[in-house]
């Protein structure tokens, strides 16, 4: 079914907004994530990220035009859809009218108004399926100074802490949702206005009557822009932060620049497309990045409560919001879809003497998890009915290779995504784990991040774990689960030798891969794994 696209709210302010660019045609498939035009507000030129997938049927402000917020701005759907009605209806002022006096119609009447310069912060929606978040932490109190660009608190979404972007300036005057407590997207925050302002009722009307006009679009777009230029960005008063537009980020990766080095010319010093483009690569200095250390700082153990011999104690933990999204999500994988597990074998003795052999040169680290994603990424390409998603009216065959690597965090598991894994080498492949792994473990990654894998690795291995089964990573149709390389007596050319072995297990969903299809993948990764320079042709 097609969705109709609006011009967003970029800012607090903006009324109306320019396309600048469109980096998209019709006719053009479009991916959840991919950036769809840049847009000009009031304040600046911002790229806009698509929400939805599938193909571009229609484009409603050409580059250049102008339009006011919530005008049809494109139409996403499946190719040849006939959308001739929603065309018609997002364009018949009649028609809006009604709807908006409709939805004035439901608002519950007051006569409640917002005092002057007073802006309501609700509650953003920070990730495509988040309905409820919680506040981690307040990085201001009540009574502070807040500046446009400041950072109000730190919110846990269902997939990753992100910190939160005040688009207002003013004095912090209300405090709604305290640390720890969780509230559905679109509750009262925060509210932030000239210092002294009376603000009685103000949380309380929210909602209703005038105060409903106010900031009440600030939805899904507006968040996402406080996301997006989350990502991190260079200046003196923010921990060296590097603040970049997803597209400016995917274009300094493509053209080896380091972000850190560019100046950016946006808004609070964010970088943008043209800070990247006109940067002069060869004037890039040589910099040491940072690794993220595996070791972590000993931490002293915590005092366990005196539990009296005969006596039943017992203590609950609050689930998090990340545990009850894996939690819902997991019983759904689990009782959605029909799961088998295939299980296979495989010598590890000539990949050992690769990896050491690889890991003799200088600078350079690969690990057998890294080879393995490696050979799980060329065997999907000879076998794409494995890198496919169900839908009840068709099976999606992915032709890009997408790879989730499970990471174990404090609150559960995340699953950061290497993009394109298949044109990676071996030591791109594991630079980026390492890189994706730590971030996940001090909750920095990004949602983008954790999107769009079409096939998932899990290794539990470094634990001892010599053979497991996986629950499948939904809308995954597999995902392979990694032992631990086990030395032990196997038969090699009628001889009793001592050898390593690794235990693969794959869970398929019946819907969409047979049994035959399954075990021919695994005889194609065990080929490769077995066989470390056949990853080289």
């Amino acid at each position: 079914m097609a969705t109709v696209i609006n011009m967003p709210r970029l800012s607090d302010t903006m009324t109306e907004g320019t396309v600048a660019t469109w980096l998209k045609k019709v006719g053009d498939t479009i991916k959840e994530g991919d950036i769809l035009a840049e847009i000009e507000t009031d304040k600046a030129t911002m790229e806009f990220e698509s929400f939805n997938s599938g193909v571009l049927l229609y484009i409603g402000i050409p580059e250049g035009e102008s339009a006011p917020v919530d005008s049809l701005l494109a139409i996403i759907g499946t190719e040849g859809e006939d959308i001739s009605s929603l065309i018609s209806n997002t364009s018949n002022p009649k028609s809006q009218e009604e709807k908006v006096e409709l939805k004035e119609e439901q608002l519950p009447t007051s006569n409640f108004q917002l005092p002057a310069n007073v802006k309501v912060i609700t509650m953003p929606r920070l990730s495509d399926t988040m309905t409820t978040g919680t506040v981690a932490t307040w990085l201001k109190k009540v009574g502070d100074e807040v500046k446009e660009g400041d950072i109000l608190a730190e919110i846990e979404t269902d997939k990753a802490t992100m910190e939160f972007e005040s688009f207002n300036s003013g004095t912090l005057l209300f405090i709604g949702i305290n640390e720890g407590e969780s509230a559905p997207v679109d509750s009262v925050l925060a509210i932030i206005g000239p210092a002294g302002t009376d603000i009685t009722g103000v949380a309380e009307n929210y909602g209703n009557g005038e105060a409903a006009t106010v900031a009440k679009s600030v939805e899904k777009v507006e968040a996402q822009a406080a996301a997006t230029s989350n990502t991190q960005v260079p200046t003196s008063n923010s921990n060296d932060r590097i603040f970049a537009s997803p597209l400016a980020k995917q274009i300094a990766k493509d053209k080896g620049i380091n972000l850190s080095l560019v100046q950016g010319s946006g808004e609070n010093g964010r970088i943008t497309k043209s800070d990247v483009e006109n940067y002069k690569v060869e004037s890039q200095q040589s910099k040491v990045e940072s690794q993220p250390t595996t070791s972590q700082p000993a931490t002293a153990a915590a005092t366990k409560p005196f539990v009296p011999a005969g006596e039943v104690v017992t203590e609950e933990i609050k689930n998090s919001q990340m545990r009850k999204i894996i939690a819902k999500r997991l019983a759904e994988s689990l009782f959605t879809a029909p799961h088998y597990n295939l299980t296979i074998e495989v010598s590890m003795d000539d990949a050992m003497q690769s990896r050491a052999i690889i890991n003799a040169v200088p600078d350079t680290k690969v690990s057998f998890n890294d080879m393995v994603i490696k050979a799980c990424a060329m065997a999907l390409k000879k076998h794409p009915k494995i890198n496919s998603q169900w839908k009840e009216e068709a099976i999606t065959i992915n032709h890009h290779v997408n790879i989730g690597v499970a990471v174990a965090v404090e609150d559960g598991l995340v699953v950061p995504v290497l993009r394109f894994t298949d044109a990676m080498s071996l030591s791109q492949i594991g630079a980026g784990v390492r890189d994706l792994a730590g971030r996940a473990k001090t909750k920095k990654l990004l949602p983008t991040e954790m999107e769009g894998s079409t096939f998932t690795v899990s290794n539990l291995g470094m634990f001892g774990i010599v053979e497991f089964n996986s629950i499948i990573n939904q809308p995954n149709s597999a995902i392979l689960s990694v032992g631990a390389i086990v030395e032990k007596p196997v038969v090699k050319k009628g001889q009793i030798v001592v050898g390593n072995t690794m235990m693969l297990s794959l869970a398929c969903d019946h819907r969409t891969i047979d049994g035959a299809t399954g075990a021919q993948f695994l005889q194609t990764l065990k080929l490769f794994i077995e066989n470390p320079v056949t990853m080289l042709a």
